[in-house]
């Protein structure tokens, strides 16, 4: 790793090559780990403040008044320059520079999909063709600033900037990701619910690079380390040549002082990654090595806290296992949040109830937490090692024959409920036995009793389904009519 050129790297989760960086990164996860349950005490960025800006004396350091100012570049620059295009006044604020199919379970068998994750492409050419994109539509862009207050008035947002600078905005958008101090602090330092660990490489020399994986296992639950852990691959051609491809492996795991480090990780990928792919390391050229922690949460996505101030991608909590966070996340909602900003800010609607609205909760995110639990190896198992792999291949066939209606949404990380009860209820047909053990590792958990389920342990939606209630629970598809009835004692 200490001999790859980091020139091409980019900002944000995942755009950083180097061993220095990854040292970093796995610190930040072993304090995360080693974190003590509960609200911690943080810094408070954002404040409250009773009356107009212009009741206060801002000094001579103002160096700006608009419409939105943006908190984060780097994946930030794409909702920027969205809400640019639609005339209104915008900001971006950066403390660095802004630079930016197959799948298959353990030997269960392969299922095809076409025109899925086929392509690879330069993070840091896309950031800086959309950043072209935003100054030409005159935009503003203060890079090498970090925020280090804002201030919300009953009138607009006063960000104070590291240098000393002020700048004024109607509405402040929290794109700064994951570990965001805006959201350390709604959160009250809390510890996130659960992590996806993500380790790979972009390497020269794949003859065979026609295809790629969504998601792909080739083993069970195996021992990473201390911990337990059901791996994960994804592989897709990169966009630099057509001999190069990326590989990741990934896994689901708990804050929790045995969970495994990155550099763990990326030591296993090194022995896997060869058998996966069919080469040898010796005939590969390492252009890269890509890593990088997607917390997760529970209760998703995160409400607005104050008056003013958004979250925006993974600050929101907007995550998926399938596609993790980052760029995927923001771009299946960029349209609907771009024009719900919009509306917001010509009816001045700025409130955080009102600005709550644009990150409803939604049950497809509390489906993807479930999803989640069922990837993720435990501990203490208390159901087979192959469980995970069991699970995936009964509905990825059972999603197969419901046909490209019903994969193709799974595969393209949108969940929509008419799929996903009728493979649920296809799978309840096929293979009810394996129900119990979904119980078990999903949605129940650490119980305390058998007949209660806390409610810390269930996503916001689902903490109607206690045990009692679901001792039965009868599906009924009618797949030609489209009729689905779910009804639970």
């Amino acid at each position: 790793m200490e001999k790859i050129a980091v020139g091409g790297e980019a900002g944000g989760a995942g755009g950083a090559y180097s061993y220095n960086a990854l040292k970093r990164l796995d610190n930040i996860w072993s304090n995360i780990c080693t974190q003590p349950q509960g609200p911690q005490e943080t810094q408070q960025i954002v404040s409250r403040v009773s009356g107009l800006s212009q009741d206060y004396a801002m000094g001579n350091n103002l160096v700006g008044t608009f419409d939105i100012a943006v908190c984060g570049g780097t994946l930030g620059i794409f909702l920027a320059t969205a809400l640019c295009a639609k005339g209104l006044r915008v900001a971006v604020v950066e403390r660095n520079a802004i630079k930016g199919n197959r799948c298959g379970f353990e030997s269960l068998g392969d299922i095809w999909v076409e025109d899925i994750l086929n392509l690879g492409v330069s993070p840091a050419k896309l950031v800086e063709t959309v950043k072209q994109r935003f100054v030409s539509l005159g935009g503003v862009i203060l890079e090498d600033c970090s925020l280090s207050s804002i201030t919300i008035y009953d009138d607009v947002a006063v960000m104070q900037l590291s240098k000393g600078d002020i700048l004024s905005s109607r509405l402040v958008i929290d794109a700064m990701g994951n570990f965001s101090p805006i959201l350390k602090q709604i959160k009250g330092g809390r510890k996130p619910d659960g992590m996806c660990l993500v380790v790979g490489s972009c390497a020269h020399g794949f003859k065979e690079n026609s295809s790629s994986d969504v998601i792909y296992s080739s083993s069970s639950v195996t021992k990473v380390a201390d911990a337990n852990v059901q791996l994960f691959w994804e592989a897709f051609p990169a966009g630099s040549g057509p001999l190069d491809r990326t590989t990741y492996m990934f896994t689901y795991t708990e804050p929790q002082s045995t969970s495994p480090s990155l550099e763990d990780l990326l030591e296993e990928y090194w022995k896997l990654m060869p058998k996966y792919q069919g080469v040898s390391l010796d005939e590969l050229e390492i252009l890269r090595v890509v890593y990088g922690i997607f917390p997760t949460y529970k209760n998703s996505p995160l409400q607005a806290a104050f008056d003013r101030v958004l979250q925006f991608g993974d600050a929101s909590g907007i995550q998926s296992p399938v596609s993790f966070g980052g760029f995927g996340s923001l771009t299946r909602h960029l349209g609907r949040l771009s024009n719900g900003i919009y509306e917001a800010i010509d009816g001045d609607l700025l409130d955080s109830d009102s600005l709550s609205k644009l990150n409803p909760y939604m049950p497809n995110l509390s489906a993807s937490w479930l999803f989640q639990r069922a990837m993720s190896a435990k501990q203490k198992l208390d159901v087979s090692p192959s469980f995970t792999n069991e699970l995936l291949h009964v509905n990825f066939t059972c999603m197969q024959r419901l046909g490209d209606p019903v994969l193709r949404p799974f595969l393209q990380d949108v969940i929509q409920f008419g799929p996903l009860a009728k493979t649920l209820g296809l799978v309840m047909l096929n293979k009810p036995q394996i129900i119990p053990s979904i119980f078990r590792q999903a949605i129940f958990g650490r119980t305390s009793s058998k007949d209660e389920v806390p409610v810390e342990e269930t996503p916001r939606g689902l903490e109607i389904w206690s045990w009692p209630r679901l001792r039965v629970v009868i599906l009924s598809i009618f797949l030609k009519s489209e009729t689905i009835i779910v009804t639970a004692f």
